[in-house]
C-alpha cells in the first residue's frame, strides 16, 4: 500500500487515508480518483486493517474534482471518455460502501462535491465545527444525483432533507448537518483527531465478523421486505454464533475481563 496521490498509514489495525493537497483544498484528480478506488478495493483483503479513516490536510476535507485538472479537461474528450470517468467515480463510492470494514470520514473542514459524496459513503462522519458541506452539483449545471448521492443521502437524512441538499446545492453548517443526522458528531477542531482515534480504536477492536455482517445487512436490507429481513437476520446471527468471537465474549464475561476479538482476526496468529 504505497499510494502516490495521497498519504496512507497503518497503526493498531486502523488504516488512515489522508488527502494531502491543501493548496487545492484537497481536490481530486483523475489519478487520485483511480488510486482511491483501487485502495478501497484492496483494503477488503488486507488482514492488517480492521477499520479505515479518511481525512484531509489543512482547511478542507475535499473540495471535489479539481476544476483545472478534471472539469476543464473533460470538455475536450469523447463521450465515451466522459462516461468512463463518471463510472470510475461511482466505482470509488461503491468500493467504500461494499468494504466490509468500518469506514470513518473525519471531516476537518470544507467538504463539497465529490468530497461530500465520499463522506456520505462512509459508515460514520465525525466533523470539526468548521466542516461545512455542500452537494453542489446543481450549482454547476449537473444532476444532484452524482456518484450515488441520491441513493445514499435519503438513507442518512430522509427524503426531504436529501432533496433540499441535492436540489439547492447550498452549503450547510456543521451544526445544521449534525441536526439532520448527516454528521454523527460535531466537535471543536482541536478535538477531532482524538475523537476520531477513539471511534477507530473501538471499531478496530470489535468483532470482525459481527461488524462485517452488520455492514452487509445495512446495505442488503434496504431493499428487502420485513419478512425477508427477518429470515436474513436469523441466518446471519446463527452463523455469527459459530464464530470464535461469540465464545470469546462469553469467556471474557465469565472471567470478568475485556473481550479480545483481535486474536480471532485472519492473520493475527501468523503475525505473532
Amino acid at each position: 500500500m504505497q499510494p502516490q496521490h495521497f498519504r496512507y498509514s497503518e497503526a493498531d489495525g486502523v488504516a488512515t487515508i489522508r488527502l494531502d493537497r491543501p493548496e487545492r483544498l484537497n481536490a481530486l484528480t483523475f489519478d487520485s480518483y483511480a488510486e482511491l478506488r483501487d485502495t478501497f478495493q484492496a483494503l477488503g483483503t488486507r488482514d492488517s486493517v480492521r477499520c479505515v479513516v479518511i481525512t484531509g490536510t489543512g482547511r478542507a476535507f475535499c473540495s471535489g474534482g479539481d476544476v483545472k485538472d478534471i472539469i476543464g479537461r473533460l470538455f475536450d474528450v469523447s463521450e465515451a471518455e466522459v462516461l468512463a470517468f463518471t463510472r470510475m467515480t461511482c466505482d470509488l463510492i461503491e468500493n467504500i460502501v461494499r468494504l466490509e470494514k468500518p469506514v470513518i470520514a473525519s471531516l476537518n473542514g470544507t467538504t463539497c462535491g465529490a468530497g461530500a459524496v465520499i463522506a456520505a459513503a462512509c459508515d460514520m462522519r465525525l466533523a470539526s465545527e468548521s466542516a461545512k458541506i455542500a452537494f453542489l452539483f446543481t450549482k454547476v449545471g449537473l444532476c444532484g444525483a452524482d456518484m450515488g448521492a441520491a441513493w445514499l443521502l435519503p438513507r442518512i437524512v430522509g427524503h426531504s432533507h436529501a432533496a433540499e441538499l441535492l436540489m439547492l446545492g447550498d452549503f450547510i453548517t456543521a451544526e445544521r448537518a449534525g441536526e439532520i443526522g448527516l454528521y454523527n458528531r460535531v466537535v471543536p477542531a482541536g478535538e477531532l483527531a482524538s475523537v476520531t482515534a477513539e471511534f477507530a480504536r473501538k471499531l478496530s477492536e470489535g468483532p470482525g465478523m459481527g461488524l462485517a455482517m452488520t455492514k452487509r445487512a445495512l446495505l442488503a436490507e434496504a431493499s428487502m421486505t420485513f419478512g425477508e429481513a427477518m429470515q436474513a437476520e436469523g441466518w446471519i446471527q446463527a452463523e455469527c454464533m459459530k464464530h470464535p468471537d461469540y465464545r470469546e465474549s462469553y469467556d471474557a464475561f465469565i472471567a470478568k475481563r475485556q473481550a479480545d476479538f483481535v486474536q480471532n482476526r485472519p492473520g493475527h496468529r501468523e503475525r505473532e
